[in-house]
Parts: structure tokens; sequence; C-alpha cells
């Protein structure tokens, strides 16, 4: 299918969506996230819908990325009350809320699994600080995840910045992370996510990033030829509701939708365990030429040196909210470290 007629049949879905809201049923809850069903976030909205249909008369529909538009669709569906809950990652959410970019300050978040549950869990900027910020947004924000430590995905070897060297990165629409891969060394082009595999295909781009197991599902290994683990950072999502629809609930719906996030949250952590490795591994059965290369800590040296230019930036984007954040994140992690 074309890009264009993935884009007219995405707006058909949105308009078909958008007539039959008044018809369905107030108990018919609508969620729209950005991966396919068989994802990360469609196995959490998977999970979040069972146990939100086990333990109330409500029920949800469930919208994979695609079929209502790109991530900028469903967010705006979601401010204006179409969709009731939205899975979307704090990059695509940047322009609206320049401080849920400090997730794309390079070497931030640890790789480490069981520390990164347990800072997202428990982290003080995201479950005290952020809710007022997606608040001013028309957003009730109700949880954020993990999906993984992100690679680079190139048609040439990745061991330093110089191999990025006008290299044309595909990023996401978001300020900071084209500021990550300039000061890497490559030239960063923000593209719609349905244009990648092609871009990659026809050499428009050379690189991407993203999660193994999207690396896997999405087959980005058939465009590019090597994987690079240099840390530099973690994927993170947002689970966000219309704040009117939210703050109509009853306050046993609101605990209920809550206890339903808790639950899913506790899920998908441990469905994540060993999920990269596991895509690694079908993608070298798929691709045995496929190279992998983890950078050593003195590899990463020279990225980590170029990071601290993007956390700069990272502060003079957003002044002292930002600041307040990072600061506070910053803090978070040390508890998970100790």
């Amino acid at each position: 299918m074309s890009i264009l007629n993935r884009t007219l049949s995405a707006s058909a879905a949105a308009a078909a969506l958008l007539v039959s809201v008044n018809a369905a049923s107030a108990d018919t809850w609508r969620y729209a996230f950005e991966e396919a069903m068989t994802d990360v976030q469609g196995q959490f909205a998977q999970k979040f819908k069972q146990e939100v249909e086990a333990n109330s008369d409500h029920t949800i529909q469930l919208f994979p990325y695609g079929t209502l538009g790109e991530s900028a669709d469903i967010m705006e569906q979601t401010q204006a009350g179409i969709l009731q809950f939205v899975d979307q990652s704090p990059g695509f959410t940047g322009s609206l809320i320049p401080e849920a970019q400090v997730f794309f300050v390079p070497y931030l978040l640890p790789t480490d699994e069981e520390k990164l549950a347990e800072f997202f869990e428990n982290s003080e900027a995201i479950n005290d600080m952020f809710p007022d910020l997606y608040a001013e947004q028309g957003l009730e924000l109700l949880t954020m995840f993990p999906e993984g430590e992100v690679v680079m995905t190139t048609k040439e070897p990745v061991k330093e910045p110089a191999d990025l060297n006008e290299v044309k990165f595909r990023v996401m629409t978001n300020p900071l992370l084209v500021e990550s891969y300039q000061a890497f060394g490559a030239t960063p082009t923000p593209l719609p996510w349905g244009e990648t595999y092609g871009g990659l295909q026809t050499n428009i781009i050379q690189g991407q990033e993203n999660p193994m197991f999207w690396v896997e599902s999405t087959k980005m290994y058939e465009v590019t030829d090597h994987i690079t683990f240099a840390g530099h950072n973690v994927f993170t999502t947002a689970v966000m509701a219309n704040k009117d629809f939210y703050d109509g609930l009853s306050e046993e719906d609101q605990q209920m939708v809550q206890d339903a996030m808790d639950t899913a949250f506790d899920f998908i952590i441990e469905y994540q365990d060993g999920l990269t490795q596991e895509s690694l591994d079908k993608i070298k059965e798929a691709k045995p030429e496929m190279t992998v290369t983890h950078l050593s800590e003195e590899e990463r040296a020279p990225f980590k040196e170029a990071a601290k230019d993007v956390e700069a930036k990272f502060i003079e984007m957003t002044g002292e909210s930002g600041k307040k954040i990072l600061d506070q994140l910053k803090a978070d992690l040390a508890e998970v470290e100790e």
C-alpha cells in the first residue's frame, strides 16, 4: 500500500470513528497505541483491556498502529475526546510538553531492566511532576514504562561517532533527538515511521534507532546490515487519558483504571524479560550475515562526551522547568543505583 493510500485509509478510519462516537455506548472506551497488537504496547493494551473488562461493565476498543493514522493523529484525537486513551512515546509529545524530551538525553537512563522497572515505578519526577505538565495539555498521565534498550541499525558498521559522519539517520520529529544525532556526527532526518522502511530500502536514509523487538517485528533488519548496542538510550512510552473524560469518571472507576494500569505495568515488565535476546535470535536466524556489535565502555566514551552537549541543549530548550525535571530524574536514578 502506498504512503498516500495508507494516509487516506487512516483518515477514513478516523472519520468513521468520529461518526460512530455518538452512537457508541458510553461503556465503550477507545484506546490507540503506536505499535501492533503483538508488540509491547499492544500487549500492555490487551492486558489493560482484560483487567478493565473483568472488573467493570466497560469495554475497551483497541486501535493498533496505522488504523487511525500516525502518532500525531492519535494524540489529536485523544485531546479532542474522540479517543479516551492513548499510548505514545514522550518523543512525539515533545512539541506539546518540551520537558518530556528529557527521556532523550543520551546515557541518562540505565539499560539494566530491573533498575529501569524500579525507577519508572517509583520516580518522583514521573509520578509527581510530569502529571501537571500533561494536564496542561488536556491529558491525564496514567503511567510510563520502558520498552527496552534502543539500538542503532545501519548500512555500515558503527564503532565511533566518526562512523556516523554524513549518515542520514531517521529520527522521530523530536528536537532533542535531532540534537543527539547531530552531536553523534550523523545527519538526523525526521521521518514519519510509515516512511522509514522505504527510506532505508531506497537509501534516502541509512540508519534508524528502536528497541530490538521493534527492529525484528517491523523487519528493519531486511534493509540494514548492522546492529549497534551503544547503550545511549531506552525507549520510553506513556499512557494517557483524555483529562475531561478521566475527571468525569466516578472515584470507583478512576481507581479501577489505575489498578488496571498497575497490573498491566507489572505484566509488561515481566513480558519483556529476555525479549531483546529473543528478538535478536530471530533476526540472526532470518539474516545470518547481520552483524551485532556491543560497544565497550571505552568505545562508548566519545558518545558519552558528545551527550554532554545534548543535556545542556535540553536545559536551554526547557529552562528552569526542564532543569528541575532533569535534576529530580537524576536523584530518582541515584536512589535506584543505591
